[in-house]
C-alpha cells in the first residue's frame, strides 16, 4: 500500500491517474439493451439494399452483363432469399434479359443487363456526386487528418466508400483532381497503397462538437465547452457506480480527434475521451450516421484504437448504440436519431431516395401488370360464366 500527497511528482499522479481509470473500467459492467427505434432504422433499409447489392454485382461484370445462372449461383453470397428468377420479377425497374451466348459456338442463354430506367438513375448519381464534389473532398480530408501520420490504406478507402458516400472513382479520378490535398503512392490492389494528406486546412480541423460548441456560444453570448451529448432512451438504465464513472469522465476537457495524441498513454482516460471524439467524428461524417463494427476496426492501426474498442460503444450507451440487427454489430450516433428517423440529412443520401424512387417505379408496374391480369381473367370467368348460363338455357 501506498499514499500519494500534493508534492508527489506529478508523473507519479498521472500514472496513479491512469491506474485508478483502468481498474475502474475494469471493475465496471455495462448490460447491452435492445433499441428497437435504431434497430427499426437498420430494417427500413434492408430491402434496397438487398437491391442494390444485386446491381452492383451485375455492374461489376465485364461489359455490365452477366449469365442468368451464374448470377443464380451468387446469391448465398448476396444473401439474396429468393430467386433471381423472382428477383428480376418482383424488381422489374432494375434490369432487363436478353439471349445470347457465353462463347462463340455454345448455346444461348439468358443474360442480365442494366435497364435503360436504371443507366438514367447512374447518370443521375455521377451528377449527384458531382453537385457534392467539394463535400466529399472534406470527408477525405479529415479521415486522413484523424489518422496516424495522416496516412491511410488505400484498400481500406475503398472498402469504406459506401459509408462515407464515396464514388466507386474515388482514387482513380477525384483524388488526382487534388494535388495541393492528395498523393496516392504504392501498389493499388495489392494492400500497398496508400492515400496520404498533403496540406493541413484548418477549416476541416473542427470536429463537429467543436462547430456546435462554436455556434451555441454565439447564440448565447458566453463561452461553451465543447461536449458530447449524453443521454439514455426511456427504459434505459445503468448502475450507480457507472453513472459517477460517466459523469467524472465527461469533465475531462474535450480533446479533438484532429489533435495530436502521441504524447498520451493508450490506458490513460484522456485516450479514452479522445477515442470517443474519433468515434464520434467517424459516424457524424457517414451517411447513415451507422458504421458497421467489423468497418470500423479497419481502422484500428490508422486511428490506433486498442483491439477491445468496440466495448467503447457499450461503455459510452448515452453517446452511442451498438445494434445487432441482422447479425452484424453495428455502432450508432445516437444524438443523430429521432425515433428511427434521420434528424440532419447527408447531401449525399440524394442518391438513396433517387434509387428508392427507382424501386417503387418497379413496384407500380408490378403491381398494374398484375392488376390488368387479374381483369383479364375476371373477364375471362365472367365470359364463361355467360356461356355456360346460355348453354343451359338451351
Amino acid at each position: 500500500m501506498f499514499s500519494l500527497s500534493r508534492n508527489s511528482n506529478p508523473k507519479t499522479l498521472v500514472l496513479w491517474s491512469s491506474l485508478q481509470f483502468k481498474v475502474s473500467i475494469s471493475s465496471l459492467k455495462v448490460v447491452w439493451r435492445k433499441d428497437q427505434s435504431l434497430d427499426q432504422a437498420i430494417q427500413n433499409d434492408k430491402q434496397w439494399r438487398l437491391c442494390a447489392r444485386v446491381v452492383r454485382e451485375v455492374l461489376n461484370e465485364p461489359g455490365q452483363v452477366i449469365p442468368l445462372r451464374y448470377l443464380e449461383k451468387r446469391r448465398e453470397r448476396l444473401r439474396l432469399p429468393i430467386k433471381i428468377q423472382t428477383f428480376l420479377a418482383r424488381n422489374p425497374g432494375l434490369f432487363e434479359t436478353y439471349m445470347d451466348r457465353i462463347k462463340p459456338k455454345s448455346d444461348p442463354v439468358r443474360f442480365v443487363r442494366a435497364s435503360d430506367r436504371l443507366n438514367q438513375f447512374l447518370e443521375e448519381e455521377k451528377k449527384i456526386y458531382s453537385e457534392n464534389e467539394p463535400l466529399i473532398v472534406s470527408k477525405l480530408c479529415k479521415l486522413l487528418m484523424m489518422a496516424k501520420d495522416r496516412v491511410v490504406s488505400a484498400d481500406k478507402l475503398v472498402d469504406v466508400k459506401r459509408e462515407f458516400g464515396f464514388p466507386n472513382d474515388l482514387l482513380v479520378n477525384l483524388v488526382p483532381k487534388y494535388p495541393e490535398y492528395f498523393r496516392l503512392y504504392g501498389t493499388p490492389g495489392e494492400g500497398k497503397s496508400y492515400l496520404e494528406l498533403v496540406s493541413w486546412n484548418d477549416n476541416f480541423g473542427k470536429s463537429v462538437i467543436e462547430k456546435r460548441a462554436e455556434e451555441e456560444s454565439r447564440l448565447v453570448g458566453i463561452r461553451v465547452r465543447p461536449a458530447f451529448n449524453w443521454k439514455l432512451p426511456p427504459g434505459f438504465y445503468i448502475k450507480k457506480e457507472m453513472r459517477e464513472w460517466i459523469r467524472d469522465w465527461m469533465e475531462l476537457p474535450y480533446i479533438s480527434p484532429y489533435d495530436d495524441v502521441s504524447h498520451l498513454d493508450q490506458a490513460s482516460p484522456e485516450m479514452e475521451k479522445r477515442t470517443v471524439g474519433v468515434f464520434h467524428e467517424l459516424l457524424s461524417l457517414s451517411i447513415y450516421k451507422r458504421i458497421p463494427v467489423p468497418v470500423l476496426g479497419k481502422f484500428c492501426e490508422e486511428h490506433r484504437f486498442s483491439n477491445a474498442f468496440s466495448s467503447v460503444f457499450t461503455r459510452h450507451s448515452g453517446i452511442f448504440y451498438m445494434s445487432l440487427k441482422g447479425g452484424i454489430r453495428t455502432a450508432m450516433l445516437r444524438e443523430a436519431y429521432k425515433g428511427e428517423k434521420l434528424v440532419d440529412i447527408d447531401p449525399l443520401l440524394v442518391i438513396k431516395d433517387k434509387f428508392i424512387e427507382l424501386l417503387d417505379e418497379g413496384m407500380q408496374q408490378r403491381v398494374e401488370k398484375i392488376r390488368v391480369k387479374q381483369e383479364m381473367l375476371k373477364e375471362d370467368m365472367e365470359f364463361m360464366a355467360a356461356r355456360n348460363k346460355e348453354y343451359k338455357l338451351s
